[in-house]
């Protein structure tokens, strides 16, 4: 039976007989919004102790050169969402020519919008992108985080492969939480607010057209983390009498 013929009590079925989604067919979903538009999210930082651990199993399956390259290109990839902020659309998109050492400048050149940025990241980070940068030169020309083998080989790596790798490492690693890209955006702008960067340069950072879209980020610190230094404020200097 072709994967596609529908029986007479209107279930979908494979080649092998078993049941299968309508939306696995080509073009299903050509013209649909999808299933989560509109939707809003709350933030969600992933913890710095959980990257570690994702960092930590960030391994080799295998001797195997292709699972090597693999491993390192998902490891450098957790440093750039990470240390970096972009959406997993801006980083997959960057070409060699779009990364700047010395001035620890990314360019985005297609962000939200098709709006054009830069953004900063880290010498960690740029030291994590460093090694597999040297041996994706091994690969044909093309966008950074490439297919590695194949008649795609050096084009972009899909969002969807990217969110896979992510969610396989989180359970390799033990996580009990849900792994995605950009719970490693929300934890850069949590980190750049604890130490002391200013919210409008968060928002540059991350590309927000709106400064309350950058604050529905901080969302993931608690409340008296942010109103503690209120708490903390010196007495007023003007000449206040005593209560009797």
């Amino acid at each position: 039976m072709h994967p596609e013929v529908t029986p007479a009590d209107g279930r979908l079925l494979d080649v092998c007989g078993r049941r299968r989604s309508p939306a696995t067919i080509p073009g299903y979903n050509a013209g649909r919004p999808p299933a989560t538009k509109g939707r809003r999210y709350p933030a969600d930082p992933i913890a710095v102790e959980d990257i570690a651990l994702l960092l930590w199993a960030c391994k080799a399956a295998s001797t195997d050169r292709r699972h090597q390259l693999s491993a390192l290109r998902l490891r450098a990839l957790i440093a750039v969402l990470w240390r970096s902020g972009l959406r997993i659309s801006e980083a997959l998109d960057l070409e060699e020519r779009d990364l700047n050492r010395r001035e620890h400048a990314i360019t985005v050149r297609h962000g939200k919008g098709d709006k054009r940025r830069i953004s900063a990241m880290d010498d960690w980070g740029w030291r994590e992108l460093q090694r597999w940068l040297d041996v994706r030169r091994e690969l044909k020309l093309g966008q950074v985080f490439c297919v590695l083998s194949g008649p795609t080989e050096g084009r972009s790596l899909s969002g969807t492969d990217a969110r896979r790798q992510l969610r396989e490492l989180g359970a390799a690693a033990g996580l009990r939480r849900r792994i995605n890209p950009h719970a490693f955006r929300h934890q850069h702008a949590v980190e750049l607010w604890r130490e002391g960067v200013d919210v409008y340069a968060i928002q540059r950072q991350l590309g927000h057209a709106r400064l309350d879209v950058t604050a529905e980020y901080l969302r993931g610190i608690a409340p008296m983390e942010l109103l503690g230094p209120i708490g903390q404020r010196r007495a007023p200097t003007m000449a206040v009498p005593h209560a009797a």
